[in-house]
C-alpha cells in the first residue's frame, strides 16, 4: 500500500512506543501514517509535498513522546541530526500548518547545512540563495512569501516542481 505521505513509507514494522530505548539508533523505523495524530498529519502533508518537491534532503520521522496536549514527532536528518516538530491539539489548523511549516523549513535549512549544500529552503525565486521564503498565516491560508517584498510565492503545499517555480 502506498502511503498519503511519501515521505513516510509504511514497510512493515513492530510499532514504535515513543522514545527509542537507550543505544538504539534514531532511525528503528518509519512512522506509520496511523501512528500520527490527524492533526498533525493534516499539518505536515502539505509542508512534505513541498519537502519532496523543492528540497534535496529528506527527513525520516519517528514517534516520539510529548505532554498529550502536543502531537509531534521527531524529523531526522541523513547525519543523524533531528527536530522535534509539534502542534498544539485542538488548535486553528492554519496555526498548527504554520507551526509545523516553520519547524520542517527550520529542519531544512540544518540538514541542508550539514549536507553541505545551500542552506536556503524554500529558496526565493526574486532572490536565489540570498534568503528562504518565510512563513505568513494570513486571512485563513497559510503560504510561503518573500521575506523581501513580502509577495506571497506559494500556498504550503503547493511549490514547485516545474522549472521556475520556488524551490
Amino acid at each position: 500500500m502506498e502511503s498519503r505521505f511519501p515521505c513516510i513509507p509504511l514497510p512493515p514494522r513492530p510499532a514504535l512506543g515513543g522514545r527509542p530505548p537507550s543505544g538504539t539508533s534514531a532511525y528503528d523505523g518509519p512512522v506509520h501514517e496511523d501512528e500520527l495524530h490527524p492533526e498533525l498529519r493534516a499539518a505536515l502533508e502539505p509542508v512534505g509535498r513541498d519537502l519532496r518537491a523543492t528540497c534535496p534532503v529528506s527527513p525520516r520521522f519517528e514517534a516520539w513522546d510529548y505532554p498529550r496536549e502536543l502531537a509531534g514527532v521527531m524529523a531526522w536528518a541523513p547525519d543523524g541530526s533531528g527536530r522535534g516538530v509539534a502542534v498544539l491539539v485542538g488548535q486553528d489548523p492554519m496555526e498548527q500548518l504554520a507551526q509545523v511549516a516553520d519547524g520542517m523549513q527550520e529542519w531544512a535549512v540544518e540538514a541542508l547545512w550539514n549536507a553541505g549544500l545551500p542552506a536556503v529552503w524554500p529558496h526565493c525565486p526574486a532572490h536565489p540563495d540570498t534568503h528562504p521564503l518565510a512563513v505568513r498565516s494570513e486571512g485563513g491560508r497559510v503560504g510561503w512569501c518573500c521575506p523581501r517584498t513580502g509577495e506571497l510565492v506559494a500556498a504550503v503545499g503547493e511549490l514547485g516542481g516545474e522549472p521556475g517555480q520556488a524551490g
